[in-house]
């Protein structure tokens, strides 16, 4: 039984954290999201998220934040294990349904890239 849960052990949480992805320079873009992408050692795939102001006001950018969490919540079985992704939106008008198709084609264009890095 698949469990849709989003513990903390699934977040980026530190600085340190973010900043080692950002390092690792690979990403992909669509219209929806910019996905920067690190390959870590542990069994499951963490996310961050980066919303900037230019989104609007704290309510709409909390709103995409949660829209972002549940298209990773709802997506994350069919997403590779062993990545780290910041997630940072390039609009803020699009669906959930969008997020997770633009989050999942993403990850699947990035994991071949990451995974003759990753350690073994």
């Amino acid at each position: 039984v698949k469990r849709f849960c989003f513990p903390k052990s699934t977040r980026l949480r530190t600085s340190r954290e973010f900043a080692h992805v950002y390092d690792a320079q690979e990403r992909a873009v669509d219209e929806w999201l910019l996905v920067f992408a690190a390959a870590n050692t542990l069994e499951r795939t963490r996310i961050g998220l980066s919303v900037s102001k230019k989104h609007g006001n704290a309510v709409r950018r909390s709103r995409i934040k949660r829209l972002l969490r549940e298209a990773f919540r709802l997506s994350q079985h069919e997403l590779p294990v062993g990545l780290d992704l910041i997630l940072i939106p390039r609009r803020a008008q699009p669906t959930l349904d969008a997020y997770r198709s633009s989050l999942r084609k993403l990850v699947r264009r990035l994991a071949p890239r990451l995974r003759k890095d990753r350690p073994a």
